[in-house]
Parts: structure tokens; sequence; C-alpha cells
């Protein structure tokens, strides 16, 4: 059997600018981890989150470094020894003994090293020696010429994260080291070198595909591979002659694996034993848990262009998604609860498919793990965006072997279902001005996008859907971002149009549209310092990455919110603005099911904590963004959307059961007096469908539109449609009760209505920065109440709920204001 010692402590961290000042000459290190971590570790810097302490730190990323660490070893003529890196961050030399054993130039690949011959009886010194990639990357830059970058910095010229380098989003924090695991490993006949299996449906039954591939080691002998899943046992033999074997397993009639909106996720462990055939030792082993599921991606032509539908189990779904960035800029830090609280978070927000975005990582084995057990669908990008990247040698190579270390690792997931060949590159090639500065005869990627990558995809995961890129429109015949066929991106909405443009585009799938809004209060106290805080000062305004962001924020409000003059009334209308714009786009998308098979918002989380388009911040608490998206999501929606020149109640119902429920309304003053009502016994809304209910002409004709809201209710579903935007709209001045009491984790608190609440709010983290809320942007008619359940560990009373401040609406933004 293998046997693996983990090389994971002892290790030092050495700066090679012998005239750093402050720096001792050896820093005690964290393997995984990175250099910027072991200083904060020590502290020799400030934590770059931080105020702008972000910039004190970007000699870190321009110097070089070295790890050396020393482990007990001895050579052995019997048996291979190999020192394996799962990953190196990212221009390295390895040196084991002072002989250099390897280079590495790709932060996405595994490394393994033969080092059989070098190890001595007794300590072995391992160093690994980074180069700052600010200098390898102006190297690759004379070597390759330059390429049209959207974002600073080389990461379009080497194999490493690229948001590194900063995004729109992001701090420049250019990371070095070891930020997977090392070990040795020693084995001494055979060893599976290389694993691909899939799972998927063939009829009624699951059908394992394996392949393998054998390293050895002397005179190869025969051995056999022992396959065991679901109580079925295969075992093939190899013969001495033999390195590759590929097989199927059949499981009778499995259980199917379901994003969680649809169903359960049944997973079968699969186990393979690599066996010696002449005294039956365990040579090697390999165990995955598997979810057995049908998949296929529809881009067939039809009457609105050609699709992309998602199809799993024979069910065309419509995707509610979001886009999933690096959680943590050092990701080293992410540990696997840290993983799977996010997921937990992404699903309790009935979202059901992250889309795994190019200009991160593959992330950790983890990841997928927490998404096959959670129902958690994945669309995967290789790492390649919003970037020209050369397809010349050294890099293609580097391309090539990091897909086949990814595609082979991450295939057995049943939550993964698309590889996706890039972000926005082709679209950058097509519209933004690349092509008058690429040369003829100079690559830019699209050879990866329509080549290499699917071809490598189908000689490796050919049961997986490829697509060459989001956005996409299925042929370069085609504007690559058009509406009628492929993914879409919708980015005028944000960087130059009102959230009401949304309406404009009935896009075949949307994979990236998103709004900006600030990280949750607490976030941002912890985080900046400024006296007093403003939008402007320095911590704040540091912590936002987008170009003319803040502007765009403001401007976003226009004609929907007045512009705020606090700074409370800024963080409250900003975070109420991008709830309230990506709601409005999910219904409209999600009113179309029958053109529109997915959103997919920009961006669920956070890497530190910053003004972005994310709904969950940077400490993992919720904006009132999650919220919308909560709600926007329900497998079971009720909206009020436009149809003609009239308005129609559109019931969209994504369970496995019919909808079937009386829909009734009615035309409101806003201090609750009825000017119009009806209400139809039974509408119907079968599973997978968007019905559409025309509402009578009185309920949509206002006498006084600044003064009236329609209400349509079904069963317990409610949709509020108003006549005017909020900055005309009448609500008066808040008037409300509060009654807290003490409950299970903490207190329930009861607001009861004495006029119209527009999107009440309770803001937790102002109370404490550990409290949850369940829920927000909560509308009440006078006299109603509605009881927020707050988990804190806190005691909280009533007189702590104050108005304007803890609990919040639309009503304190525009009141008197008309």
């Amino acid at each position: 059997m293998i046997e693996k010692t983990e090389l994971n402590s002892g290790w030092t961290l050495h700066c090679n600018d012998t005239g750093r000042p402050g720096l001792p000459e050896t820093i005690p290190a964290t393997v995984p981890g990175c250099v910027h971590l072991d200083l904060l570790a020590n502290r020799l810097i400030p934590d770059p989150y931080i105020d702008v302490n972000e910039i004190t730190n970007d000699w870190i990323g321009k110097t070089d470094w070295t790890y050396r660490c020393t482990f007990e070893a001895a050579p052995d003529d019997d048996t291979v020894q190999e020192l394996v890196f799962d990953g190196l961050d990212t221009i390295a030399v390895i040196a084991l003994n002072g002989e250099e054993i390897g280079r590495s130039f790709n932060m996405h690949r595994t490394y393994r090293f033969d080092i059989s011959g070098l190890l001595k009886v007794g300590a072995n010194d391992l160093a690994v020696s980074f180069r700052s990639a600010y200098a390898y990357g102006a190297e690759m830059e004379k070597h390759y010429g330059y390429r049209p970058n959207n974002y600073p910095g080389p990461g379009n010229l080497m194999r490493k994260m690229a948001c590194n380098f900063g995004w729109d989003w992001g701090p420049t924090l250019v990371t070095a080291g070891l930020w997977k695991r090392v070990r040795l490993e020693s084995w001494d006949q055979a060893r599976l070198a290389e694993t691909r299996v899939s799972a998927t449906l063939a009829g009624g039954d699951g059908l394992v595909k394996v392949h393998a591939r054998l390293a050895r080691h002397g005179d190869a002998k025969p051995c056999r591979l022992v396959a065991t899943i679901g109580g079925v046992t295969t075992t093939v033999a190899i013969g001495a002659g033999e390195d590759t074997i590929a097989f199927e397993l059949r499981l009778p009639s499995p259980k199917l694996w379901w994003p969680h909106h649809l169903g359960a996720q049944p997973l079968y462990p699969l186990t393979l034993e690599l066996i010696d055939d002449a005294g039956g030792d365990l040579l090697d082993s390999y165990q995955r848990a598997l979810g057995f599921r049908s998949l296929r991606l529809d881009t067939s032509a039809d009457a609105h262009g050609s699709a992309f539908t998602f199809v799993i189990n024979d069910v065309p779904l419509f995707i509610a998604g979001a886009n999933w960035i690096p959680d943590d800029c050092f990701p080293s830090r992410v540990t696997a609860g840290r993983y799977a609280a996010r997921i937990d978070e992404a699903k309790a927000a009935n979202i059901h498919m992250l889309r795994v975005w190019g200009g991160g990582i593959f992330e950790r084995d983890e990841f997928y793990e927490a998404c096959d057990r959670m129902g958690m669908l994945v669309w995967q990008d290789f790492l390649f965006a919003c970037a020209a990247y050369p397809e010349e040698e050294p890099l293609k190579s580097e391309v090539e072997a990091e897909v086949r270390d990814n595609v082979v690792r991450l295939m057995p997931h049943a939550s993964l279902i698309l590889w996706n060949g890039n972000n926005e590159n082709i679209w950058g090639f097509d519209e933004w001005g690349w092509r008058p500065v690429i040369k003829a005869d100079e690559s830019w990627g699209l050879g990866y996008y329509l080549d290499l990558l699917p071809r490598l995809s189908a000689e490796l995961d050919p049961d997986r859907p490829y697509y060459p890129g989001s956005p996409y429109s299925g042929s370069m015949e085609i504007a690559p971002n058009a509406d009628a066929h492929g993914c879409k991106h919708i980015w005028d909405v944000w960087n130059d149009v009102g959230y009401e443009v949304y309406r404009d585009y009935v896009p075949r799938f949307c994979s990236e549209f998103g709004w900006q809004a600030p990280a949750a209060w607490a976030t941002i106290e912890e985080s900046v310092h400024d006296q007093p805080l403003t939008p402007q000062s320095n911590g704040v305004f540091h912590h936002q990455k987008a170009t003319q962001g803040n502007d765009k924020l403001i401007r976003g409000l226009s004609g929907h919110l007045p512009e705020p003059q606090t700074m409370d009334d800024w963080h409250f209308a900003t975070q109420l603005n991008q709830a309230r714009a990506i709601r409005f786009g999910i219904e409209h998308m999600r009113s179309h099911r029958d053109i529109c098979k997915g959103a997919v918002v920009w961006q669920f989380n956070d890497c530190w904590p910053v003004t972005s388009w994310a709904a969950l911040d940077s400490a993992g608490r919720r904006k009132p963004l999650w919220y919308a998206l909560r709600a926007a999501y329900d497998p079971r929606l009720l909206t009020i959307q436009p149809r003609g020149d009239g308005l129609s109640a559109v019931a969209v119902n994504e369970r496995t059961l019919f909808w079937r429920a009386k829909i009734s309304g009615r035309r409101l003053r806003l201090d609750g007096s009825v000017l119009a009502e009806f209400e139809f016994w039974r509408l119907l809304c079968d599973r997978f469908e968007a019905k559409e209910f025309p509402l009578p002409e009185d309920i949509v004709s206002p006498g006084l539109p600044k003064e009236e809201v329609v209400v349509v209710e079904m069963l317990d579903r409610r949709a509020f449609h108003y006549f005017v935007e909020d900055i005309e709209l009448a609500l008066p001045a808040p008037r409300l009760s509060v009654d807290v009491a003490a409950s299970d984790g903490g207190f329930a608190v009861t607001v009861t209505a004495e006029s119209f609440l527009k999107d009440l709010c309770l803001m937790a983290d102002r109370l404490d920065p550990d409290a949850v809320v369940d829920t927000m942007l909560v509308t009440l008619l006078p006299g109603e109440s509605h009881v927020f359940a707050v988990k804190t560990a806190k005691g909280i009373s009533a007189n702590d709920i104050v108005v304007g401040t803890v609990l919040r609406s639309a009503n304190d933004l525009v009141a008197g204001r008309q």
C-alpha cells in the first residue's frame, strides 16, 4: 500500500530580499498557506483587509520568497519515493538537499517529483523558492507580446488566480506559497496514476465508467482492480504488460440524485482497490461518493432562436443561480466548514446552482463534495476571464496540464453540470476594442475555447456538456451576447441605465447580471475605522473597487429613491436598491420561463470586506439582497408583470406538483381602504410552468397613482404593484409598534403596522454583530403584523429596536419628501 507522509509542519519562510528592513531572517510558516498569512500571523504586516492597509502590502507580491522544511526519510532501492505538491502558487523552484528537482509555473496543477535517488538517511532539507509573479509576468510579456487585459497585472500571461492582481470587487494581494498540502509518497510495485470516474444513467440503471492508468516500478507484475459500489463488485485483471484499463459497472435501479429543490441527493460510495495478484497485497485505493443522474444541455434551434436549457433526469430546469468567486483572497483560509456554511446559505436563499467563475480557482474537493451532499449544482468555468490569452508555449502546455488535472479530479461529482470555456473573452474580443489591438497573426485564446478545451473535455469527460464561453451565442457568426441564443450577460443596467431596463431583455439564459451595495454595517465597522464614516471617507472609498462605483450607486437611485444625505441613509438606500434591482430582474426573467431558462446573479459571496454585487458579505453576513434572492427564487413565485397595455399576475411553479389555488386581488389606498377587488376561484399552474392571469381593468386603473397599490394573493404568496416609484409614492411616515419576547436561540420581534410599511427590514447586526434575522423586505398593510425571528446570544428589548437605525423601511427614506 502507498505510504503517505504529510509534510505540512516545520516550515519556515525567508525573504530573498536581504535588504528588506524589519524582517527576521527566519519566519515561522504555516502550510497550506501563503506569504501574506505568515507575515500577518507573525505581526510583521498590518491586516490588508483593514482600512487602506492593502496598499502597504504591495511589496510582498514584488518580492521573492523561500519556504524551507526538514523531514526524516531514508533511501530505499525497492520503493519509489515522490514529493507531491497539491498546489504551488505559482512560479517556483523546488530543491532537495541543495539539488533542484523541479519547477512549477501553475497554481492550478498538482506537481509530483520522483526523489528516489536523492533522499539521504535522516534529515532531508526541502526548499521551495518562489519568484515574484510580477517579475515573471514582465518576462512573459516580452516573450508573448502585449495582450489586452481588463484588469491590472499579468494574470493572463501565467496560470495564476487572476483576481489576485485586483478586480472591481477585490484587492491587489499577489500571493506566493504552498497553498495546498504537501506529502511524501512511497510505493513499491504499482499505483493508480490517473483514475477517471463518471456516473450516469443507462435506462433505469446506474452506469459507472472507470478509466485507470497505472504507474509501475520494477518488474511489472499481474494485478487486479476490484471495484465496489452499492453492493455490486467487479474484478478486472491487469496483465503484467498493461498499464491502462477501462471498464463499466451497472448498479440496478439506483435512487436518482436531484438538485435540492426537486428531490434528494443519495450518494453511493465507490471503492477501487488495486491488488497484487501474487500476494494479495493492497497496492493503492480510490474512493468517491457518486450520485446518479442524467444530464444534457439543450442548445437546439427553436422559434425564439436557440435554447440554453439544462435538462436533468429529463426535466428541463429553470436555473436559480449565483456566481461564486474565491471566498477569501487567501484561499487556504477557507475551511471545509466555511465551504459548507456558504453553500448552505446559498441553498437557504433558494439558489440551486453556483457558477465557479473563471477569474478565480478550481475550488478544493471539499467545495464540490458539499455541493454533492446539498444538491447544489455547479457550473465550472475554465480559468480564463476578461482578458486575451496567448496560445503559444509555454502557456499552452500549462493550460492542457491543468485542464487534465482538474477535469479528472472533478468529473465524479454529480453536482458538476457544465464545463465553460471562459468568462467574457469572446465578448471582449468582439465588443471591447480588442480587434484592432491584437494583430492578425497573434493568438488571443479562441483556440483554447473552440479547440483545445472541447477536445480535452470530450476525451476525458464525454458525459458532461462543454460550452465555449459566457456569454456566447453558440456560433462565432452570431454576436456573442445576443438575447436569442446561448447565455447572456447584462451589464449596461448597472453601468449605464436604471434597473427598469432589465425588462428590455428576455435572454435565453442570463449567466451574469448584478447590482452593487455596501457590506453589512457591522462588517464596515470591523474593517474601516474612519471618523466619521462617509461614502467618500478614505477607508470606505478604498473598499469600493468598481470604476465610479459610488457614483453608480447614487445614479442607480435616480427615479426610484431620493439621494441620501446621511451615512445611515446611504447605507440602507443603496442596499435596498440592490435588493429591489435584482428581484425586479429575476422576477421578470422567471415570468418568461417559456423562453428564459436561467438567471445567475453576480455575485453570491465576497473575498474581503467591500462594496460589491454580493448577497453575502465577506464576514458571512446577509445583505438585504440575500432575502430578495430567497423571495425571487422561491420555487413558487407570484409576481405582477406588464403584459401588453395591462398587468398580469404570473404564477411560476418549479415544484414537482401542480399549484392550484384561489387567486384574489385588491387595489387599495395606502391607508388600507379597498378601491376595487376581484377573486378567481381556481388558477392552475402546472409544474415547471409560468401561468399568466390578466388583472381586471378596474384593478390596474388607478385613480390617484401616488396613493394606491395593487395586492394580489395566491394561497400564502403575495405580490405588490405600485403605479409610481417610491420617490413619488405618498408613503406615510412609519407608524408602528414593537414587541420583543424571548424565543429559542434569541428573540421574536413583533412589528405591528399602524401605517402602510414598505420593505421593512430589521438590521440585526446593528443589535449584535453576530445576530441573524430570518426575514427582511416585508411590506405590511395597516393593522398587519410580522414576527422577525432574531438569533442572538445578546439580550435585547423593545427599546433597542430603534426605528430609522435598527428597523428600517422605504418609508423613512421618502416620507414627507414628495
